[in-house]
Order: structure tokens, then C-alpha cells, then sequence
């Protein structure tokens, strides 16, 4: 095993630890900041309203979902979903969640680019990356009989390769998200300061997860190119 190699496996279990470390950052934050009001009175589901009713999208839906932190907007329904902890809930942790989640409810109105390009390429990014293991080692131990199916790992590249474009579509997207969310909930009076901050420290915690994701992502990339090469190298000589 080469020194880069090394290099990228390390850098691989730390990604994972720190992934692991922020996913119960998260949790921690949003249990902290839960139990902070929200001194304006706004519930989870009324900022969600306020938000996109701000923006025109009377036709939005906000609804309640089972689970703790499983909100999301669905394109599909044009709904906004909002976790048990949030829907209900007057405090700046969920009025901050909530206030997000709109924002993903604009960027789909707005047709953002990211979040098009995203939703695009889901269906190829879920297929390759499910399968990209098996091609790269598949076509690692073909090409000792036939060196040209070498090509068979390259293609599982591919698919390595579209997990990372993907979380970085996503990245894109969460950090617009709470930008916008931000921005409404000061310009829509939902929150006072105090809780504005309080919002923000929520969001920042979630957005950390969605960078630890990407860094993994390129970090796996770079680690199955690296040996898919030296495999080709070694082949070769």
C-alpha cells in the first residue's frame, strides 16, 4: 500500500468519525434549542406558512410526518413535511427547521438550478453508486484475463463519481436553503433576535453534516481511483 493510499484510508475513518460526530451534533443543538420559545409565538408549521405565503406559494401544503428530524419537502406532492418535534413546537429550533424546509419549497418554485440538476440526476446517481464497488473490483480481477475489461472499473468510477456530484448539488442546496430561510424569518418578523441566533446555530450544526457527506464522498472517490490505477499500472508492466 503506497503512502497515498495510506494517506486517503486515513482521511477516510476520520471523515466518518467526524460524519458521525456531527449527525449527534445535530441532535444535540436541535435538543438544546428546542426547549428555547420562540418569544414571537410562531410554531413550526405557522413559520413554514409564513414563509412561503411570503412568496406566493399559497399552494404549498405544510403537513405533519411521523419521526424525529425527518422533515423534508416532496416535489412530488408539493408538501412540505414537518417532524412531530417541529410542526407544533414554538421554539427557534423549530421555527428554524421549518423555516428551511420552505426554503427547499422556493428553490422548487424558483426552479434553482442545483436542486434541478440534483433531482436529475437522483435516479443515475442511486444506481451507479449502488453497483460502483462491484465493477471496480469486478473489473480489477477480469483484467488479469482480459486487460482490456479494466474498462468494467473504470465504469464503477462512474458511479463514484456521481455520488460526489450529488452531494455537492446537495450542499449547494442546504446552504441556500437556510440562507433563504434566514432571510425570511427576520424580514417576516417570525423570530426575534434571540431566537434568530438560536435558528442559526441549528442550521449551521445540520449543514456540517452535509459537508462531512461531500468530503467523504470525493475522499472514496479519489481512494477507488488511486487503486484502480495502480491496479492498471501494475498490469501493465
Amino acid at each position: 500500500m503506497g503512502n497515498l493510499e495510506i494517506v486517503l484510508y486515513g482521511a477516510l475513518i476520520l471523515l466518518v468519525i467526524l460524519s458521525l460526530v456531527a449527525s449527534f451534533r445535530v441532535k444535540s443543538v436541535f435538543k438544546k434549542y428546542s426547549k428555547i420559545p420562540s418569544l414571537r409565538g410562531f410554531t413550526g408549521a405557522a413559520a413554514a406558512r409564513a414563509v412561503l405565503d411570503s412568496k406566493g406559494l399559497y399552494g404549498v401544503a405544510v403537513s405533519q410526518t411521523s419521526g424525529e428530524l425527518t422533515d423534508h419537502f416532496d416535489p412530488r406532492t408539493n408538501t412540505v413535511y414537518l417532524s412531530d418535534s417541529v410542526y407544533g413546537a414554538a421554539s427557534s429550533a423549530a421555527v428554524g427547521v421549518a423555516a428551511h424546509e420552505a426554503g427547499h419549497a422556493i428553490q422548487h418554485a424558483e426552479e434553482y438550478a442545483p436542486m434541478k440538476l440534483r433531482s436529475a440526476i437522483l435516479p443515475v446517481a442511486n444506481f451507479t453508486s449502488r453497483f460502483a464497488p462491484y465493477l471496480v473490483i469486478g473489473g480489477i480481477l477480469l483484467s488479469a484475463y482480459a486487460e482490456k475489461l479494466i474498462v468494467i472499473a473504470y465504469i464503477g468510477l462512474i458511479g463514484y463519481a456521481a455520488a460526489a456530484l450529488f452531494q455537492l448539488l446537495t450542499l449547494f442546496a442546504e446552504f441556500d436553503a437556510s440562507s433563504r430561510a434566514l432571510v425570511c424569518l427576520q424580514s417576516e418578523g417570525i423570530v426575534d433576535s434571540e431566537s434568530l441566533s438560536g435558528s442559526k446555530k441549528v442550521l449551521r450544526a445540520a449543514a456540517m453534516t452535509y459537508v462531512a457527506a461531500l468530503a467523504t464522498s470525493v475522499v472514496q472517490l479519489l481512494r477507488m481511483l488511486l487503486i484502480v490505477m495502480s491496479s492498471d499500472s501494475r498490469r501493465r508492466r
